[in-house]
């Protein structure tokens, strides 16, 4: 069982347009999107990584109904560089990664302002 922010080794299986699936053991394996590849842009996905390449990598997220792990070697290539002395985890140098925009701030708001529609239309559903 993987982790999020664990550093996993694994190796390059196939690369798409979109990222490079990487395999992590005989029965797992995660996608590297093209954003987490690295810090620069990347024209083609084949040029930063080949099939059958090994790498470090980050899991950055397991998504929780169907499994798909989501990786990063952006990070592990940024923590590279960090300082040597720098004795902190990876994980725990300050890199996260939000699915959401965590600049909102609205709350249950939205589910208030609606709710009389919402209960409406299951009532509505519920009668036919």
């Amino acid at each position: 069982m993987y982790r999020i922010g664990e550093i996993v080794d694994g190796v390059v299986t196939g690369i798409l347009p979109y990222g490079a699936f990487v395999q992590l053991d005989n029965q797992t394996q995660g996608l590297i999107h093209i954003s987490e590849c690295r810090s620069a842009y990347i024209h083609h996905v084949g040029d930063e990584l080949t099939i059958g390449q090994e790498l470090q990598v980050m899991v950055l997220d397991i998504d929780q109904y169907t499994g798909k792990i989501s990786l990063s070697r952006r990070i592990v290539i940024e923590s590279a560089h960090a300082s040597s002395h720098d004795d902190q985890p990876i994980a725990d140098r300050g890199y996260r990664h939000y699915w959401t925009n965590s600049h909102l701030e609205i709350g249950f708001r939205p589910i208030a302002e609606n709710k009389d529609d919402m209960i409406s239309e299951a009532l509505t559903r519920l009668m036919k």
